[in-house]
């Protein structure tokens, strides 16, 4: 998947304006059960008939609406939307496919493209059919086999409309909450189990990447991996306990796989013995921009192309979200730019780009993507639909769609290619 890639900017233009490389990716990002809403076959919507956690209902009733949606996102100035498949639908009940539901996402897949939106297709976000939980979820002997079949039999019917699949959305996110935490389903708190579930994510990515290929050698595969900037201070057991962080659950799951990208997901930073405060979003989380940047770096050493398929924040009243959308892609931008592509592109050296390029600032990371999280307000999970993370304010009694002055501002972003 190399490429060589081209910068269009003017020699003169360097100190004012920031670009991305040509062809660059930008987009918003769904998920199934956060916005289609009627899907009642699932581990979550079992759990919400039990009263452990909110219920979906019709969400955004996305299902019937998408191409309202994606009239919103090409309305943007967006070129390419992340969305998942429902398993629960495409697969009611073991070994038996829905081909409705199949056909369903081709007419998806190809509102995508009448729209000029390339689609990035999500495999499984979280959610799991109720047959599947009863054979033991994902601590079943033949999980991976399973989810294997399930991924060869979507690819097989929808493989043709879309070049980049994505098989496991944040395989320890999820895990941790469901066999660790104890506060997803299915509600265990075993670490054992939680480790052994981990281990089955990985065999899973890698016998549905193996089904992929067989299918269609020349698609593209990969995960979206949640990434967390780990830092410490200079106490020596918080620098240790960093290291042990950044290994475990930003390496070790890629480390394990096959892939053909990688797709980052980043939220989080965490500094141990930190004691400085941030500014928060609706959820209390910490606006740490320059923590994607540190991410980055650390996954330039796979030599993989690199989209960030999820980045975000809950922010009800719109006061937050046009400046954290600019201020992660100026460290990104930072990540992209090697000095001497940047002084081959414009004829000079790189001592006269100016002082932030000759520094090391930029460093050469192939991120060839961006996509926010989300195009909608949505069920986020646990919490319900109280998080406002959409660049599209949903009225969830009328279903009306409002687009935000914050959505606005990233399509001035997504229109000039450049900060």
């Amino acid at each position: 998947m190399a490429r060589q890639v081209c910068y269009n900017f003017n020699v003169e233009d360097l100190e004012n304006k920031k670009y991305f490389p040509n062809g660059f990716v930008w987009g918003s990002a769904t998920a199934s059960y956060q916005v289609e809403g009627g899907i009642e076959n699932n581990d979550w919507a079992q759990a919400a008939r039990d009263g452990r956690v909110p219920a979906a209902g019709r969400a955004c009733d996305h299902y019937i609406r998408y191409e309202e949606d994606f009239d919103i996102a090409k309305s943007l100035s967006q070129n390419a939307h992340r969305f998942s498949i429902e398993w629960a639908r495409v697969e009611p009940e073991e070994g038996k496919f829905d081909e409705v539901a199949i056909e369903h996402y081709r007419k998806v897949l190809q509102a995508l493209r009448d729209r000029g939106l390339e689609p990035f297709v999500t495999l499984y976000h979280w959610t799991l059919p109720l047959w599947f939980v009863k054979k033991g979820s994902w601590l079943a002997r033949d999980s991976h086999e399973i989810f294997g079949r399930y991924c060869g039999h979507v690819v097989e019917g929808l493989g043709d409309s879309a070049k980049f699949w994505i098989t496991i959305n944040e395989p320890l996110v999820f895990s941790s909450h469901g066999y660790l935490k104890g506060n997803w389903p299915p509600f265990k708190k075993n670490l054992i189990s939680w480790l052994r579930v981990v281990s089955k994510l990985i065999m899973s990515h890698n016998v549905a990447y193996k089904k992929i290929k067989a299918v269609n050698p020349n698609l593209n595969i990969g995960v979206a991996k949640h990434n967390i900037n780990f830092e410490s201070n200079k106490n020596p057991l918080n620098w240790l306990l960093s290291r042990f962080m950044i290994w475990f659950w930003n390496h070790h799951f890629l480390k394990s796989i096959k892939q053909d990208f990688i797709g980052l997901n980043y939220y989080f930073h965490r500094k141990f013995g930190d004691k400085e405060k941030y500014e928060k979003n609706d959820m209390g989380w910490d606006i740490y921009p320059k923590g994607i940047y540190n991410v980055l770096i650390e996954l330039k050493k796979y030599s993989k192309p690199i989209y960030i398929t999820e980045n975000g924040l809950a922010d009800a009243v719109d006061t937050k979200r046009a400046k954290f959308i600019k201020e992660h892609l100026q460290w990104v931008l930072r990540a992209i730019h090697p000095v001497r592509s940047l002084a081959h592109a414009s004829g000079v050296s790189p001592k006269d780009l100016g002082e932030a390029t000759s520094n090391g600032v930029n460093d050469g990371v192939d991120v060839r993507g961006y996509f926010y999280w989300s195009l909608l307000d949505n069920f986020e999970w646990a919490h319900g639909f109280d998080p406002r993370f959409g660049l599209v304010e949903m009225n969830y009694d009328t279903l009306e769609r409002k687009i935000r002055p914050s959505a606005y501002e990233y399509k001035k972003i997504c229109e000039s290619n450049s900060i």
